[in-house]
């Protein structure tokens, strides 16, 4: 354990990467058995194996070079799991029969862990005739509620939780309902969505041209271009979705347009990919690069640099050879390309330790330094890769150095690449990190700067009762060791004190040098007018970013992580704004006021009685213990056992809404039922319709405008508290969440849905 700088480090390593056999008894004692056991099985692709095997160890130490989370976890296991994160997958075929072959690939690539991209702009739109049965087709959105509940399925059946990408083109007639697809909070949560902009559409917007929607060269409708991006903008502006991928400029840039077209990526959009590619992620942490960190003379090492490029492109490529794939067509379309996706993390931090504010022109400039020497080293390494191994099978030399971001390559690596080939297509990709970052001990995450200096985080002890811990990012620990309590000096900024522009200016320099493209959210403050929010789309179109995903604090999905205030102070109960932390549970009154609802489900002879019991607490009225009876003594065992679990979420306080997520999420495999004209899958989920109603009368979760409920003063005090609050992480239920590199990530436990 004495390998990690701190306790989150520590506890992410023994959660995610920790080898343990099935009873859960550890079988690595501590992270360098980890590297062991990484270094050894990316060896196997080797002609001397115990020579690569020390080689590959030694780039691993001192989390040097942070090979994506499937990677770590899953490498020499011998597990039935992919090495790679995710997977766009077969383009869907507008047919039924081919809808339900691409739903079934879909499930059996998740339940080996890979996330998926689907692009939903092949199925006809809504109210298309279906030849043969003379009815209307249902749209393509309707189809995905469809892979949604699909993904809850999987995941309720223990897998690891699923995540997925929805695209549609921007000319699709459906793309109006796809854009407001997830206003409703609680529908398509398991799908990120983004829309394919293409660069006609941009002009037609800048020129305020009409754009016509089609499908299959059909007209259906004409609309203002105009309109229509106002229409994107406004629900990223009010839900932060859908995001936007400028997919021409992606082709356009592909080194392999000569023989792929793409139209989706991976769930967090660093990956663009054809059907069933595959995205193989690592990254170079360069925050363990710099010399004579905060000193006028402060450098990042190159030579090492170089040195960690050319070993971590080998065990990535080698990572192709040694992983398992989820379907056949994922393995072929892998060995054919050997793409990889080689990145950064602690760029920000890096940045610092050279005193360089992040947003600067001279961190613009050193960030576009830095990535063109990655790219360099990328190239070289893999052009000596096919010398030894061979070139990738769709090789063409003459094709390959005209296509894409080959064009601005030096006339060195072109001419090597013509006479020896090159081992990877494409080389480069910046992944989101949150997980890594945080078991590399809590360097800043991808190109993303810092997003607070340091942070408190309550960890749960065995004996049930908490500690609490603070989380300092990995730059400022580092100054801290140096200069004490000095002042942090004014380039030490946060992503609290940046602007969007400063966001946009550094993902544009680090696209240029980026095969694909890249994992980042750009941070919009709640108060960013309506008109400045579109300006940042407008910045990224224009300064060469692939994508834009943004994140401005909003009703649907909630406000990003809140810096603690320097007030030290501690008390049993912590209260921020009209959310409320909890350190101990809640004593119990001698009486509550409650409500008992009875279920009846359609396969049981006894019905079941729900009650629920309320506390107030600061004039709010929120759950506290639930109770189910039945006659049925079938039942009897696990009910007593949720009644238990679910009283004592309640008792810990804070937001306990996602109970009702996590419980209408359960799928019973031998079938639902019909109740009250609704399906429901399983008797767990109508328990937590029955919780869901309650919280909606006592005024504890949203309502709708209409309902009378919400008319009332006292209730509107209690939707305060689901309206303005963080949302809670739905691994830990703490409220550490913060939107980066488009995922939300948890700094309590390092869940990420994408990471």
């Amino acid at each position: 354990m004495s390998d990690f700088p701190m306790t989150i480090s520590e506890q992410i390593w023994d959660m995610k990467y920790r080898l343990k056999d099935q009873n859960g008894a550890f079988l690595e004692q501590n992270v360098k058995d980890t590297w062991r056991r990484i270094a050894k099985a990316l060896s196997k692709a080797e002609a001397d194996p115990k020579k690569w095997e020390t080689i590959f160890f030694n780039t691993l130490s001192d989390f040097k070079f942070l090979p994506a989370g499937r990677i770590t976890a899953g490498s020499g296991t011998e597990r039935n799991v992919t090495l790679f994160n995710c997977f766009v997958m077969g383009v869907i075929p507008d047919s039924m029969s081919g809808i339900f072959d691409m739903l079934k690939e879909a499930a059996l690539t998740m339940q080996q862990g890979g996330g998926i991209g689907y692009d939903f702009s092949t199925i006809r739109p809504k109210g298309s005739l279906v030849k043969g049965i003379e009815a209307d087709a249902s749209g393509p959105v309707s189809f995905m509620d469809v892979w949604d509940s699909m993904c809850r399925t999987i995941m309720s059946a223990g897998s690891r939780r699923g995540a997925m990408m929805a695209t549609m083109r921007c000319d699709h007639p459906d793309i109006e309902e796809f854009i407001t697809a997830k206003s409703d909070p609680q529908k398509l949560r398991m799908f990120n969505l983004s829309v394919l902009v293409t660069d006609a559409f941009m002009d037609a917007v800048k020129k305020g041209k009409n754009w016509k929607l089609t499908h299959n060269n059909k007209v259906y409708s004409v609309i203002k271009a105009a309109h229509l991006w106002d229409k994107i903008m406004r629900a990223t502006y009010n839900f932060a979705e859908p995001g936007v991928i400028f997919i021409d400029r992606i082709n356009e840039t592909n080194n392999l347009n000569y023989c792929e077209t793409i139209t989706a990526t991976n769930p967090c959009g660093e990956q663009p990919l054809p059907p069933y590619g595959a995205c193989l992620l690592g990254s170079i942490n360069l925050a363990k690069l710099v010399e004579h960190p905060f000193n006028e003379n402060a450098y990042l090492d190159v030579p090492q640099l170089e040195e960690l490029v050319n070993t971590a492109v080998r065990m990535m490529d080698n990572v192709i050879d040694v992983s398992q794939f989820p379907l056949k067509a994922q393995k072929q379309e892998a060995k054919n390309k050997r793409r990889i996706g080689l990145g950064v993390t602690g760029l920000a931090d890096a940045l610092l330790m050279v005193g360089l504010r992040y947003g600067s022109d001279e961190a613009v400039k050193k960030t576009e330094q830095w990535m063109k020497i990655i790219a360099r080293s990328s190239y070289n390494a893999s052009i000596n890769l096919a010398k030894e191994k061979g070139a990738f099978p769709l090789f063409d030399p003459e094709k390959f150095i005209a296509s894409g971001n080959m064009k601005q390559m030096d006339e060195d690596i072109k001419q090597a690449i013509h006479k020896f080939g090159i081992r990877n297509a494409l080389l480069t990709s910046i992944a989101p990190t949150g997980t890594i970052s945080l078991y590399a001990g809590n360097v800043s995450s991808g190109i993303e700067p810092v997003f607070a200096y340091s942070y408190t985080r309550k960890v749960l002890q065995n004996d049930g009762s908490y500690i609490e811990e603070e989380v300092v990012d990995y730059a400022v620990q580092m100054w801290r060791d140096k200069f004490g309590n000095a002042q942090l000096p004014d380039y030490f900024v946060s992503a609290q004190n940046l602007t969007p522009s400063d966001h946009v200016r550094m993902q544009a320099a680090a696209q240029k040098w980026v095969d694909s493209s890249i994992s980042k959210t750009i941070n919009c403050p709640e108060d960013i007018s309506f008109g400045d929010f579109k300006e940042v789309y407008m910045q990224a179109y224009d300064t060469g970013c692939k994508g834009c995903t943004t994140y401005r604090p909003n009703e649907v999905t909630g406000s990003v992580l809140a810096v603690a205030s320097e007030d030290k102070s501690k008390s049993d109960t912590d209260i921020d704004g009209d959310i409320i932390y909890m350190s101990e549970p809640l004593d119990r009154p001698e009486t509550l006021d409650g409500n008992t609802y009875k279920l009846k489900w359609p396969d049981s002879e006894h019905a079941i009685y729900v009650t629920i019991n309320d506390i107030i607490v600061n004039d709010q009225r929120r759950p506290f213990e639930v109770f189910i009876n039945s006659k049925n003594m079938e039942h009897f065992a696990w009910t007593v056992g949720l009644t238990r679990m679910i009283s004592a979420v309640f008792r810990r306080g804070g937001d306990v809404s996602f109970v009702v997520d996590e419980l209408k999420a359960v799928f019973d495999p031998r079938g639902g039922a019909w109740v009250g004209g609704k399906y429901i899958p399983s008797i767990l989920a109508a328990i937590g319709g029955v919780l869901e109603e309650h919280m909606m009368k006592i005024g504890f979760i949203r309502i709708s405008d209409e309902s009378p409920i919400q008319k009332s003063n006292e209730t509107n005090k209690v939707e305060n508290l689901k309206t303005s609050r963080q949302k809670s992480c739905s691994s830990c239920g703490q409220f550490d969440l913060q939107m980066i590199e488009g995922c939300m990530t948890c700094r309590n436990c390092g869940y990420s849905k994408c990471g």
